[in-house]
This record gives C-alpha cells, structure tokens and sequence, in this order.
C-alpha cells in the first residue's frame, strides 16, 4: 500500500479524532490505516459475538455502551465512554447522555405503540444513534450494529447495509452518507432502502 497514512483525515463522512484520543491506541504494531481497519474489524466480530451469546436488550442504555465497548476495546481505550470533544457531525457532547436516553425512550414508545414497521424502527434507532455520534469513533459501526440487533429483537432478520456491493466500498460509502444525510431531513426512505440492499 503505497500511501497508507494511519490517521487521515480527508474524508468529511469520517470522525477525526484529536491528539489525545489518538494517543489512546491500544495495539503498539499499528502504523498504518489498514492494519488499524483489520484490528478493529477483529474487535467488533468479538463485538458482535458477545451481543450474540444471549438475549440482550438493546434498549438500555448502559448495554448500548457495553457494546461500543467491546466492539473497540481492545483497540482503543476511550471505547463505551462518550466524547467529551466536539465533532465536525453529532451534537454537542454535553448533551449525549440526555440524548441517548431520549432516543431509547422513544424507540420503546415506537416499538410499544406500533408507531412504524420493525424494520423501520431498528433503522430509525440505528440513524438517531449515528446523529448523536456519541464516542469518538466506530459510531456507523456501532450504530448499524445497534439497527441489526434491534431487528431481531423485533423479530426481524439482520440488515445487510449495502453489503450487496461488494466491489465497490467507496460508492456503497457514499450512498450510506447521502442515506444518512436525506435521513436528517427527515426523509427515511433512502436509509431504509440502503439498509436492505
């Protein structure tokens, strides 16, 4: 890989991190973007595994954090703990706690009164979860994880989240951040349609 920078930040869609939060790297081999890929990509199937080993309730918020947790854990140091910093996309951190928790009450209240179709749900969850941006890195991750999660606990299988494409992973990026990016004007077809392609 000819220009494999660790920490690059040209990419709008990605959340930089600071100084700090990059000197938080767990693993001292990592030198390059793709080993820091392949090393999170490990910890978030270990993610995935712990959330699979038994029936958990999404809708909490201290088990969202877990998650985060061990998703990244093993990579990062700041993992499952909220950012304190601010973002070029999210809210302002003083607010994340009280935004996640609105968010999961509203799910309940959705999942309890029949508000939307299941599917519909899990994605509307998955992309309040990725406009909160509540950790310093992995939010996408995490959050189509969460809307995965959320489907089955509604009975519903897994998303595929444009896995379709699998020659492509730069278009397949760019049509997931013009999903997210219809979603915030409140036009929820576009990810609703991605998440099933």
């Amino acid at each position: 890989m000819e220009d494999d920078p660790l920490f690059q930040d040209d990419d709008e869609a990605n959340t930089p991190l600071n100084a700090e939060e990059r000197e938080q790297l767990i693993p001292s081999y990592i030198t390059l973007r793709h080993e820091l890929n392949e090393a999170e990509q490990v910890n978030i199937g270990e993610g995935l595994r712990w959330a699979m080993s038994r029936r958990r309730n999404v809708l909490d918020q201290k088990f969202l954090n877990e998650l985060h947790r061990r998703m990244f854990g093993e990579v990062w140091r700041w993992a499952g703990q909220y950012r304190t910093t601010a973002r070029n996309i999210g809210i302002d951190a003083y607010r994340i706690p009280m935004d996640v928790r609105q968010t999961v009450d509203d799910v309940r209240h959705w999942v309890e009164h029949g508000a939307y179709p299941p599917d519909e749900i899990a994605v509307r969850f998955s992309h309040r979860l990725v406009a909160i941006h509540p950790f310093p890195n992995g939010n996408g991750r995490f959050s189509r994880l969460v809307g995965d999660l959320h489907a089955r606990q509604l009975g519903r299988p897994p998303f595929s989240w444009g896995r379709a494409n699998l020659v492509d992973a730069g278009k397949t990026r760019a049509r997931y951040v013009a999903a997210l990016r219809a979603a915030d004007n409140h036009e929820i077809e576009p990810l609703l349609a991605f998440a099933h392609s």
